[in-house]
Protein backbone atom coordinates (compact mmCIF):
# COMPACT_ATOMS: atom_id res chain seq x y z
CA UNK A 1 0.00 0.00 0.00
CA UNK A 2 1.18 3.46 -0.80
CA UNK A 3 1.40 5.87 1.52
CA UNK A 4 2.80 9.91 0.74
CA UNK A 5 5.19 11.55 3.12
CA UNK A 6 5.12 15.52 3.51
CA UNK A 7 8.12 17.54 4.36
CA UNK A 8 6.90 20.90 6.67
CA UNK A 9 10.35 23.46 6.17
CA UNK A 10 9.41 25.62 8.91
CA UNK A 11 8.90 29.37 7.08
CA UNK A 12 8.26 31.35 10.21
CA UNK A 13 8.82 30.24 14.37
CA UNK A 14 6.61 27.13 15.32
CA UNK A 15 4.78 26.44 18.85
CA UNK A 16 3.75 23.42 19.13
CA UNK A 17 2.67 23.50 21.88
CA UNK A 18 1.88 21.45 25.19
CA UNK A 19 0.01 22.01 28.32
CA UNK A 20 2.30 21.12 30.91
CA UNK A 21 4.81 23.85 31.68
CA UNK A 22 8.69 22.98 32.63
CA UNK A 23 10.85 24.98 34.83
CA UNK A 24 11.50 28.97 33.80
CA UNK A 25 9.20 28.52 30.38
CA UNK A 26 5.93 28.76 30.51
CA UNK A 27 4.70 27.65 27.21
CA UNK A 28 7.18 24.86 26.14
CA UNK A 29 6.68 22.69 22.75
CA UNK A 30 5.40 19.34 23.06
CA UNK A 31 7.56 16.59 22.89
CA UNK A 32 8.28 12.87 22.29
CA UNK A 33 8.30 11.32 26.18
CA UNK A 34 11.09 8.88 24.73
CA UNK A 35 13.68 10.88 23.31
CA UNK A 36 12.86 14.16 24.00
CA UNK A 37 12.75 15.69 20.72
CA UNK A 38 10.73 18.42 19.51
CA UNK A 39 6.69 16.74 18.04
CA UNK A 40 3.95 18.12 16.25
CA UNK A 41 1.80 16.10 17.31
CA UNK A 42 -0.53 13.86 14.65
CA UNK A 43 -4.21 15.20 15.86
CA UNK A 44 -2.80 19.01 15.83
CA UNK A 45 -1.29 18.66 12.12
CA UNK A 46 -4.44 16.42 11.38
CA UNK A 47 -6.98 19.53 12.18
CA UNK A 48 -4.19 21.98 10.34
CA UNK A 49 -4.78 19.58 7.34
CA UNK A 50 -8.57 19.64 8.03
CA UNK A 51 -8.37 23.00 8.09
CA UNK A 52 -6.81 23.72 5.04
CA UNK A 53 -9.41 21.41 3.23
CA UNK A 54 -12.53 23.00 4.31
CA UNK A 55 -10.98 26.26 2.71
CA UNK A 56 -10.44 24.49 -0.54
CA UNK A 57 -12.49 22.79 -3.01
CA UNK A 58 -12.13 19.43 -3.15
CA UNK A 59 -13.11 17.63 -6.59
CA UNK A 60 -15.74 14.88 -5.58
CA UNK A 61 -14.78 14.38 -1.77
CA UNK A 62 -15.66 15.90 1.16
CA UNK A 63 -13.22 17.13 4.32
CA UNK A 64 -15.44 14.44 6.66
CA UNK A 65 -15.03 11.76 4.11
CA UNK A 66 -10.88 12.34 3.98
CA UNK A 67 -10.27 13.18 8.08
CA UNK A 68 -13.41 11.62 9.47
CA UNK A 69 -15.92 12.90 12.16
CA UNK A 70 -16.66 11.89 15.15
CA UNK A 71 -18.78 8.43 14.66
CA UNK A 72 -17.12 8.02 11.18
CA UNK A 73 -13.01 7.27 11.12
CA UNK A 74 -11.62 9.12 7.73
CA UNK A 75 -9.93 7.21 4.85
CA UNK A 76 -6.52 8.54 5.45
CA UNK A 77 -4.57 7.97 8.91
CA UNK A 78 -2.24 11.38 9.75
CA UNK A 79 1.01 10.31 11.76
CA UNK A 80 3.17 13.13 14.25
CA UNK A 81 5.29 15.59 12.52
CA UNK A 82 9.15 14.30 13.41
CA UNK A 83 12.24 15.97 14.08
CA UNK A 84 14.32 15.75 10.53
CA UNK A 85 16.85 18.79 10.94
CA UNK A 86 17.19 21.47 13.28
CA UNK A 87 19.02 24.95 12.29
CA UNK A 88 21.76 25.35 15.20
CA UNK A 89 24.03 28.74 15.25
CA UNK A 90 27.31 28.39 14.46
CA UNK A 91 29.88 30.80 15.87
CA UNK A 92 32.61 30.49 12.87
CA UNK A 93 30.32 29.96 9.73
CA UNK A 94 26.60 30.39 8.46
CA UNK A 95 24.20 27.93 10.21
CA UNK A 96 24.51 24.35 10.42
CA UNK A 97 21.34 22.10 9.73
CA UNK A 98 21.73 19.33 12.55
CA UNK A 99 20.63 15.75 12.47
CA UNK A 100 22.25 12.42 13.77
CA UNK A 101 21.84 9.18 13.26
CA UNK A 102 18.99 8.00 14.77
CA UNK A 103 16.71 10.62 13.04
CA UNK A 104 17.99 9.46 10.04
CA UNK A 105 17.30 5.77 10.58
CA UNK A 106 13.96 6.33 11.81
CA UNK A 107 13.67 8.71 8.35
CA UNK A 108 14.72 5.28 6.54
CA UNK A 109 12.34 3.19 8.42
CA UNK A 110 9.31 5.68 7.92
CA UNK A 111 10.35 5.58 4.02
CA UNK A 112 10.01 1.80 3.86
CA UNK A 113 6.25 2.62 5.98
CA UNK A 114 5.33 4.54 2.91
CA UNK A 115 6.67 2.34 0.13
CA UNK A 116 9.52 4.09 -0.72
CA UNK A 117 12.92 3.45 -1.12
CA UNK A 118 15.09 4.64 1.99
CA UNK A 119 18.73 3.42 0.06
CA UNK A 120 21.13 5.77 1.56
CA UNK A 121 23.92 4.79 4.19
CA UNK A 122 23.76 6.56 7.46
CA UNK A 123 26.41 8.61 8.69
CA UNK A 124 28.27 7.74 12.00
CA UNK A 125 30.11 10.15 14.12
CA UNK A 126 32.06 9.56 17.31
CA UNK A 127 31.52 11.58 20.66
CA UNK A 128 32.76 15.66 19.97
CA UNK A 129 32.70 14.62 15.95
CA UNK A 130 30.82 16.35 13.03
CA UNK A 131 30.69 14.37 10.49
CA UNK A 132 30.10 17.76 7.20
CA UNK A 133 30.63 17.36 3.30
CA UNK A 134 34.07 19.94 3.69
CA UNK A 135 36.43 20.71 6.40
CA UNK A 136 36.96 23.99 8.10
CA UNK A 137 40.47 25.60 7.70
CA UNK A 138 41.30 24.60 11.82
CA UNK A 139 39.24 21.26 11.50
CA UNK A 140 37.28 22.74 14.04
CA UNK A 141 33.36 23.97 13.93
CA UNK A 142 31.70 25.51 16.74
CA UNK A 143 27.53 24.88 17.31
CA UNK A 144 26.63 27.33 19.89
CA UNK A 145 29.08 26.86 22.99
CA UNK A 146 30.33 23.80 22.00
CA UNK A 147 33.30 22.91 19.49
CA UNK A 148 33.26 19.22 17.36
CA UNK A 149 36.03 18.05 15.19
CA UNK A 150 35.40 17.70 11.47
CA UNK A 151 35.48 14.71 9.54
CA UNK A 152 34.67 15.39 5.74
CA UNK A 153 32.68 12.57 4.25
CA UNK A 154 31.55 14.04 0.90
CA UNK A 155 29.97 11.33 -0.44
CA UNK A 156 28.21 9.89 2.76
CA UNK A 157 27.08 13.82 3.30
CA UNK A 158 25.68 14.09 -0.73
CA UNK A 159 23.95 10.87 -0.04
CA UNK A 160 22.29 12.28 2.68
CA UNK A 161 21.27 15.47 1.25
CA UNK A 162 20.06 13.93 -2.31
CA UNK A 163 17.35 11.60 0.64
CA UNK A 164 16.43 14.36 2.20
CA UNK A 165 16.36 17.32 -0.79
CA UNK A 166 12.53 16.21 -1.59
CA UNK A 167 11.11 17.27 1.34
CA UNK A 168 12.09 20.89 0.99
CA UNK A 169 10.04 22.99 -1.14
CA UNK A 170 12.28 25.70 -2.14
CA UNK A 171 14.68 25.28 -4.58
CA UNK A 172 17.46 27.29 -3.04
CA UNK A 173 17.38 25.98 -0.13
CA UNK A 174 17.79 22.12 -1.44
CA UNK A 175 20.70 23.81 -3.15
CA UNK A 176 22.92 24.59 0.06
CA UNK A 177 21.73 21.83 1.77
CA UNK A 178 24.84 19.56 1.59
CA UNK A 179 27.48 22.43 2.68
CA UNK A 180 25.11 23.19 5.70
CA UNK A 181 24.39 19.85 6.87
CA UNK A 182 26.55 18.25 9.51
CA UNK A 183 25.55 14.78 11.44
CA UNK A 184 26.46 14.86 15.02
CA UNK A 185 26.39 11.31 17.88
CA UNK A 186 22.59 10.95 19.13
CA UNK A 187 23.81 11.93 22.44
CA UNK A 188 25.33 15.25 21.21
CA UNK A 189 22.47 16.47 18.78
CA UNK A 190 19.95 15.81 21.66
CA UNK A 191 21.72 18.58 24.00
CA UNK A 192 20.74 21.09 20.81
CA UNK A 193 17.54 19.14 20.92
CA UNK A 194 16.62 19.75 24.30
CA UNK A 195 18.18 23.09 24.83
CA UNK A 196 18.53 25.20 21.48
CA UNK A 197 15.40 26.31 20.92
CA UNK A 198 14.35 29.81 20.62
CA UNK A 199 12.87 30.73 24.06
CA UNK A 200 10.99 34.39 23.63
CA UNK A 201 9.70 36.39 25.99
CA UNK A 202 5.87 37.91 25.53
CA UNK A 203 3.95 40.73 27.57
CA UNK A 204 0.43 41.62 28.04
CA UNK A 205 -0.09 45.27 28.79
CA UNK A 206 -2.66 47.38 30.11
CA UNK A 207 -4.74 49.21 27.60
CA UNK A 208 -4.46 52.72 29.70
CA UNK A 209 -1.27 52.40 31.31
CA UNK A 210 1.36 50.12 29.18
CA UNK A 211 2.61 48.49 32.38
CA UNK A 212 3.07 44.83 32.21
CA UNK A 213 -0.08 42.49 33.22
CA UNK A 214 1.17 39.27 32.12
CA UNK A 215 4.87 38.13 31.32
CA UNK A 216 5.36 34.83 30.29
CA UNK A 217 8.34 32.74 28.60
CA UNK A 218 7.72 30.39 25.19
CA UNK A 219 9.50 28.42 23.47
CA UNK A 220 9.84 27.57 19.66
CA UNK A 221 10.68 25.78 17.02
CA UNK A 222 12.88 28.28 14.61
CA UNK A 223 12.78 29.16 10.97
CA UNK A 224 14.20 26.18 8.45
CA UNK A 225 13.26 23.80 11.07
CA UNK A 226 12.69 20.69 8.90
CA UNK A 227 9.67 17.89 9.96
CA UNK A 228 8.11 15.33 8.12
CA UNK A 229 5.37 13.43 8.71
CA UNK A 230 3.63 10.40 7.07
CA UNK A 231 -0.08 10.48 5.04
CA UNK A 232 -1.20 7.01 5.14
CA UNK A 233 -4.32 5.72 3.70
CA UNK A 234 -6.84 2.91 4.51
CA UNK A 235 -7.03 -0.04 2.25
CA UNK A 236 -9.11 0.95 -0.75
CA UNK A 237 -8.97 4.87 0.02
CA UNK A 238 -5.21 5.39 -1.80
CA UNK A 239 -6.68 7.90 -4.18
CA UNK A 240 -7.80 10.56 -1.38
CA UNK A 241 -4.25 11.06 -1.49
CA UNK A 242 -4.31 12.99 -4.72
CA UNK A 243 -7.20 15.09 -3.69
CA UNK A 244 -5.22 15.78 -0.70
CA UNK A 245 -2.16 16.42 -2.98
CA UNK A 246 -4.05 19.05 -4.94
CA UNK A 247 -4.58 21.33 -1.59
CA UNK A 248 -0.98 22.54 -2.22
CA UNK A 249 -0.97 23.35 -5.90
CA UNK A 250 -1.58 26.64 -5.51
CA UNK A 251 -0.88 27.53 -2.34
CA UNK A 252 2.17 24.62 -1.17
CA UNK A 253 1.67 26.36 2.78
CA UNK A 254 0.33 25.29 5.91
CA UNK A 255 -0.46 26.63 8.95
CA UNK A 256 0.62 24.74 12.23
CA UNK A 257 0.89 25.17 15.88
CA UNK A 258 -0.41 27.98 17.94
CA UNK A 259 0.05 31.87 17.80
CA UNK A 260 -1.24 32.00 14.56
CA UNK A 261 -2.21 35.44 14.73
CA UNK A 262 1.18 36.60 15.11
CA UNK A 263 2.35 34.86 12.26
CA UNK A 264 3.82 31.55 13.43
CA UNK A 265 3.47 28.46 12.46
CA UNK A 266 3.57 28.97 8.54
CA UNK A 267 5.52 25.92 6.91
CA UNK A 268 5.90 24.95 3.04
CA UNK A 269 4.73 21.98 2.37
CA UNK A 270 6.74 19.45 0.11
CA UNK A 271 4.85 16.14 -1.30
CA UNK A 272 7.08 12.43 -1.59
CA UNK A 273 5.66 9.69 -3.03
Amino acid sequence: MKSAIIGLLAETSIHPGTEQSTGAIDLPVAREAATGYPVLVGSSLKGALKDKAGQNSLDGVTKDEIFGKQNNAGAVAVTDARLLLLPVRSLTSHYKWVTCPYLLERFQRDRELAGLSASFAVPKPVKEEAIAAETPGNNQLFLEELSFNVREAADEIAAVAEALAPLIKHRSARERLKQQLVVLSDDEFKHFAMYGLQVNARNQLDEDTKQSKNLWYEETLPPDTLLYALLIPRSGKEPVLDHLKQLFNGHPYLQVGGNETVGQGWCAVAWLG
